[in-house]
């Protein structure tokens, strides 16, 4: 019993001001950190996200089998080293990834338009899945698709998972490690309702909807490309509560334990899908949608099966979207209402949204994500490892975060971030093939923030030296003999 506490469970007497801010604009000390097995069972929560199941069977849809394993692997590696570095990064300062990116070649007020660009990527995800629930609800009731009745499930079912995360990670943690469990079981049952009751139709026969062209397995990658970055990063939200001596191989083991059962879920989504396709005659992508294809095969236990599933990977949502705009606002407005408010925001925005068809923009979502969120990130990852670490224009042995000491603009992450969303956008009106848009625009941010750095040689990163931070940086320390 001991050894399954020191790996699963969080930290002891700790304040209920503790447990609801979870360290949203602070810095977590050492006595609030978790095992890194405790944290890959609430990543686990976001691996079993039905979005994946829309994920896989679009992919299959696009390009088909054996073609689709390619962004999958590109998927699946990308988002290891990304996450690994990151959740070292994260571990070892005790910071978000909107705190740290202040630090990181942004400034304080930069980093506050990046936690917004990240927000929105979370009320987008928390409306995605939502709808997908009140899809399946919708279906075993026979509601209106997007009706007011169909707005109060959302509503309603939005409310259970708000209440259930309000504690933040001490919450987050029993839910998802109980939920897991269920999730297995009723997952289990549905293929086994699948395989009694339809002829399975296995890889060799998923075929692509279109005849396969440059431009298919293009859309693809990038498909793949916008979830790359994102998947280390939410792993990075919560890895940030891991001990400062996690590491790189802390960092990998986190990633593998959430990226394993998330490629088992894409997996899953195509053989639903055409196995249900062979023996219907509706559009496709009615089968891509885990909201109507799981009460199909399991009737009332498909319903459930999607609500238990989706309230634990929106959980995730909104509390991801806390973290974020609780930095935004904090530093653009002074504004300080508190984390959980900011989900009751989010919570809102998604019952006032839910009525358009997301899941319809899906690819285009992709796409904008890619340019945004990757671009911001490679960003960073350059300046620490390049900038600092490779060219020594500032300290890579720590990361500052506090006002005080930072410039509120940086201007080479602000201007290279500009600027790879520009040649991304390029591409989203139809310049070049939009399914280059997401590459060329972090391509293009990520070099362009090393020559302005080079340019500058690192003068915007400090306004004053932190003389309180230990460090090695050779430059501070020659300006100190002197």
């Amino acid at each position: 019993m001991k050894i399954f506490d020191s790996w699963f469970k969080g930290p002891a007497n700790t304040s209920r001001s503790e447990n609801i801010e979870d360290y949203a604009i602070k810095k977590i000390p050492s006595h609030y950190r978790w095992p890194i097995p405790a944290i890959i069972l609430v990543l686990i929560g976001n691996s079993t996200a039905l979005f994946f199941f829309t994920f896989g069977a679009q992919l299959s849809f696009t390009i088909g089998w054996p073609l689709m394993l390619f962004p999958l692997a590109y998927l699946f590696i990308g988002s290891a080293l990304i996450g690994m570095v990151m959740i070292r990064l994260a571990s070892k300062e005790g910071l978000t990834v909107d705190l740290m990116t202040r630090g990181m070649g942004f400034g304080y007020i930069g980093s506050a338009v990046t936690s917004l660009i990240y927000g929105i990527n979370y009320i987008f995800f928390f409306i995605l899945e939502g709808t997908i629930v009140t899809n399946a609800i919708a279906a075993s009731f026979n509601l209106p698709l997007h009706s007011f009745e169909s707005v109060m499930v959302f509503a309603g079912v939005g409310l259970v998972k708000l209440l259930l995360v309000w504690y933040g990670m001490k919450e987050l943690q029993i839910l998802q490690t109980w939920g897991v469990l269920i999730y297995s079981v009723l997952l289990g049952l549905a293929v086994y309702f699948l395989a009694s009751n339809y002829e399975l139709v296995g890889p060799s026969q998923w075929t692509p909807l279109e005849p396969l062209s440059i431009e298919s397995i293009g859309l693809a990658f990038m498909m793949a490309n916008g979830q790359v970055v994102f998947q280390g990063l939410i792993a990075t939200d919560y890895g940030r509560f891991a001990k400062s001596d996690t590491g790189y191989r802390g960092g990998l083991f986190s990633m593998l334990g959430m990226l394993i059962p998330m490629l088992g879920t894409m997996l899953i989504g195509p053989l639903f899908a055409y196995t249900l396709m062979h023996s219907n005659n509706n559009t496709a992508m009615i089968f891509a949608d885990p909201g109507y294809v799981f009460p199909l095969v399991m009737g009332v236990w498909g319903a459930v099966f999607a609500l238990i599933t989706q309230i634990r990977i929106n959980v995730m949502n909104l509390y991801s979207a806390s973290l974020a705009l609780s930095n935004s606002f904090s530093l653009i407005f002074n504004f300080t209402p508190g984390r959980p408010w900011w989900m009751v925001a989010v919570y809102f925005f998604g019952c006032l949204l839910y009525s358009f068809d997301i899941l319809s923009y899906l690819d285009i979502f992709l796409a904008v994500t890619g340019i945004l969120t990757n671009t911001w990130i490679l960003i960073i990852l350059v300046d620490h490892y390049v900038c600092k670490k490779l060219l020594n224009y500032g300290p890579s042995d720590f990361i500052e975060y506090r006002r005080p000491f930072l410039y509120k603009w940086n201007p080479t992450g602000v201007i290279s971030l500009t600027v790879g969303i520009v040649i991304g956008s390029m591409g989203m009106i139809g310049i070049y093939p939009i399914y280059l848009s997401s590459f060329l625009a972090m391509i293009t941010g990520s070099f362009l923030h090393i020559i302005l750095t080079i340019q500058t040689k690192g003068q915007y990163y400090f306004t004053k030296f932190p003389l309180d931070r230990e460090t090695e940086w050779k430059k501070y320390q020659k300006t100190n003999v002197k």
